[in-house]
Order: structure tokens, then C-alpha cells, then sequence
């Protein structure tokens, strides 16, 4: 095993290494080379938790991916046919993308480019910052090897963002969204010739050439940042929210209920795997202090479907019901208090985390989330298959639930401290008589 496949290892949860496993293997089955590539290897070689897997392959990688789903039982959550790419959620929650190497080539700023399948080693020199261009072979003949050709290793190793081509951010100016969140999540310095061209082609007025459907995924990638409020004042402070809508700025811009989010996203055990649309509660916290024309104009500029935009609205009275069953009913069993919360969306249980002004609730749902979920995760299939159950079955859901019951509801061992010895006595003891 090289290095970097130790030091992956040691950076992946037990999904995400899961995940891992079942791509590289169906991609050797396939005859395709795959890579690591993205936010993956800048997240595990800049020391950051790896949050998503982005794997690149060279070859038909939309058939590639609908046949590893369908094998493996991932979520397929879209599919970009222009780019050939595919984002998924693996089993275990895990988020993930695949996509074709492939270089692109744009006519006009924001336009659409012109997709081509391409060597490894092209894709990372078309990508948007060098920090994002680094990729791990995982095939057999070549697993473990680094590939790194516009040096974002070193750029990581700086603590700078560097663009990785001359014309990066004219090509596509979404980037000049991503170079702001990328400054305010990491804390990192723009490299000077970068910033020279994020300064150009904003004098340019290139950030009014994004197309929506562009501006509305990165705004989806914001809502995944943990400080998302802290990005959202960064954009801010650059005008460039106003691409959105003018309105969104002052004490329209919700950043105090952010805060408050952040605040409870803190109680979310380190690793633990938590199926959240963090999109819900971004566009709640973005509409909220809006009217609803305002509402109506930020809607269209983003693109967002209607149906998103009211299910998101709809978090307040939902974690409102949460709240009150939480509240009225005694529970006795730390079962009782999971078995309320794990029913309800991840979002609905943040939202009434964030929101609820009840110390007996607020308790119960930190408990949930720091104490239930992490041992109700330690139930595994293998338990269950081992308790007579086969999966998939009736059955199988009715045991599993009676195991995690019993995990959480049983009581902790008593420690008993063995007494110390006696210290011995100093009684008996023959006395010395010195002579005189």
C-alpha cells in the first residue's frame, strides 16, 4: 500500500471507505481507470475532513454509474448529460459524484462549453483552482500514485488559492463565487495573478453572464458549508449577491439565524452519518425576512423549483409538530425520545434544534444527536443477519429496531473500584537501638 492509501484510510469514515471499495472494484471489473479527484484529495491533503467523494473516470462514466448504483442500491441524485457526470448518494448516506475526464472549451463567458473526453491529466489542468486539481489513481496497475501536474500541493502547502489557468475564472464565472467561499471556508490568501483576474473580469461584469442554474448549485454548495453565514457576508461584502437580487443584503440578509444554525450543526457528532438537506434550510434562512415579491424574485434568479421553495418554507410548522410531541409526551427511554426524532428529515430536527426556545426539548434533541444516534449507528446488518433476520425482509427492520431499543435503553455497567490494600501496619515492627 503506498502513502497516500495509508493516509486515505486514515482520513475516511467506515461509509465513505465502503465507498471507495465498491468503485474501485467495479471499475477494474469495467477495465476503467478511476480516479479520486476534487474536493476529496484537497480535503485530504490540506488536512480538512472529507466530506464528499468525486471520482473521475476515463470512459463512459454515466453508463458506469447508473450500472454501479443499480448493483450497489445508491440514490442517483442527478445527471449532468452535457458533462457526463452523475451525483449520487452511496449506501450509508455518503455523498459522491462520477464523472468522464474530459476537457472543455468555452466560446463566450458563462456560455455553454464544448465537452470532450480526455486523458486524467488534461481534466485537472482544465479544472477551476489547483487546489482542486489533484487526483489518486485507484486502479490496480497504478493505485496509489499522485497526480498533481499545476503543483496545488504546494498552493495547499501556502495556504493559497491559485486559479489554475490564465483564463479560469473568464471561462466560467460561477468560479468567482467559488473563489469567495473557498477564501472564507478555508482561510486562505489569493494568489496575486488570481486576483488580478477575479479583479478583471468583475470590471468586466462577467458575474451578470451566470447562467442560473450555475448560480443555484453553488448556492446549494454554500448551503453545505458550515459557515455558510460567514460566506453568504463575504459575497456581501462583494456585490456579488446582488447577481441574485439586490434585496438580499442589509438586514435582509438572514445572517443571525446562520449563526444560529452553525450553533446547532455543532451538536452533530464528529463523523456521524446524518441525512440532511442542507438546501431546505439554506433557502428558509435566505427567503424568511423576504416579501413575498422579493421571495419571488430571488425564485426566478436561482432557478429554484416551486415545490423545493414551499417544502422549504414549510420547515417552521413541521419542526413546530416535532417540538410539541417532544414536549407533551413523558418519555421515560432514551428509545422513545429516537424513535420521535430519527421518523422526521434531518433538516426538520436542525430547524427545531435552532429554533426551539424549550430547554426540555432542546435537551432531548443534543441527546439525540450526540448520545442515540452515534449508538443506534453502531447497530450493524451483521448484527441483525446474526439475530435470524434476513435483509430487506419485514422482519429485518422489526429486529434491527428492537436492538437499537435495547442499545439505547440499556443501563450502564456499574464500575466497581477494588478497595487498595491496607497500608501495612506499623505496629510489630522490630526497633533499632543504636549504640552509644
Amino acid at each position: 500500500m503506498s502513502d497516500y492509501m495509508f493516509m486515505l484510510d486514515n482520513h475516511l469514515t467506515g461509509e465513505q471507505s465502503k465507498a471507495v471499495a465498491v468503485v474501485r472494484e467495479a471499475a477494474e471489473q469495467a477495465h476503467l481507470n478511476v480516479f479520486l479527484v476534487g474536493g476529496a484529495m484537497r480535503d485530504m491533503m490540506g488536512g480538512f475532513p472529507i466530506r464528499d467523494l468525486d471520482f473521475a473516470v476515463e470512459g463512459p462514466a454515466v453508463k458506469f454509474a447508473k450500472s454501479l448504483a443499480e448493483h450497489i442500491g445508491a440514490e442517483i441524485l442527478s445527471v449532468d448529460d452535457h458533462r457526463k457526470a452523475v451525483e449520487l448518494r452511496f449506501p450509508g448516506g455518503v455523498s459522491g459524484s462520477i464523472a468522464m475526464t474530459r476537457s472543455e472549451k468555452y466560446a463566450r463567458a458563462g456560455g455553454r462549453s464544448t465537452v470532450q473526453p480526455a486523458a486524467i491529466h488534461e481534466d485537472l489542468r482544465a479544472r477551476d483552482f489547483t487546489v482542486n486539481a489533484i487526483a489518486l489513481s485507484l486502479g490496480q496497475a497504478s493505485r496509489g500514485l499522485l497526480l498533481d501536474p499545476v503543483n496545488g500541493l504546494g498552493d495547499l502547502a501556502r495556504k493559497e488559492l491559485r486559479a489554475a489557468s490564465n483564463y479560469a475564472l473568464y471561462d466560467d464565472p460561477s468560479r468567482l463565487f467559488r473563489l469567495i467561499r473557498f477564501r472564507a471556508r478555508f482561510g486562505f490568501s489569493v494568489e496575486a495573478r488570481s486576483l488580478s483576474q477575479y479583479q478583471n473580469a468583475r470590471e468586466a461584469k462577467l458575474e451578470t453572464k451566470i447562467p442560473p442554474a450555475a448560480l443555484n448549485t453553488e448556492f446549494r454548495q454554500i448551503g453545505i458549508e458550515p459557515n455558510a453565514g460567514e460566506i453568504l457576508r463575504s459575497l456581501e461584502e462583494e456585490h456579488l449577491l446582488s447577481v441574485v437580487s439586490p434585496v438580499l443584503a442589509g438586514p435582509k440578509l438572514n445572517l443571525a439565524g446562520f449563526q444560529k444554525l452553525l450553533k446547532a450543526r455543532q451538536c452533530l457528532a464528529f463523523g456521524l452519518e446524518t441525512r440532511v438537506t442542507w438546501s431546505a434550510l439554506l433557502w428558509f434562512l435566505l427567503l424568511e425576512r423576504l416579501s413575498p415579491k422579493e421571495r419571488a424574485q430571488v425564485i426566478k434568479a436561482l432557478e429554484l423549483p416551486k415545490e423545493e421553495a414551499e417544502s422549504a418554507m414549510k420547515l417552521e410548522a413541521r419542526a413546530s409538530k416535532l417540538e410539541k410531541e417532544l414536549a407533551a409526551t413523558r418519555l421515560p427511554k432514551p428509545s422513545a425520545v429516537y424513535n420521535i426524532a430519527s421518523k422526521v428529515p434531518g433538516e426538520v430536527v436542525l430547524f427545531a434544534l435552532m429554533r426551539s426556545g424549550q430547554r426540555v426539548v432542546l435537551d432531548r434533541l443534543k441527546n439525540y444527536f450526540q448520545k442515540y444516534l452515534p449508538l443506534a449507528q453502531e447497530v450493524s446488518d451483521s448484527d441483525v443477519i446474526r439475530a435470524g433476520a434476513e435483509p430487506g425482509t419485514a422482519k429485518f427492520h422489526k429486529i434491527k429496531a428492537q436492538l437499537i431499543a435495547s442499545k439505547l435503553d440499556a443501563r450502564p455497567k456499574k464500575v466497581v473500584l477494588e478497595e487498595p490494600p491496607p497500608p501495612p501496619s506499623v505496629t510489630g515492627r522490630r526497633s533499632i537501638t543504636f549504640a552509644r
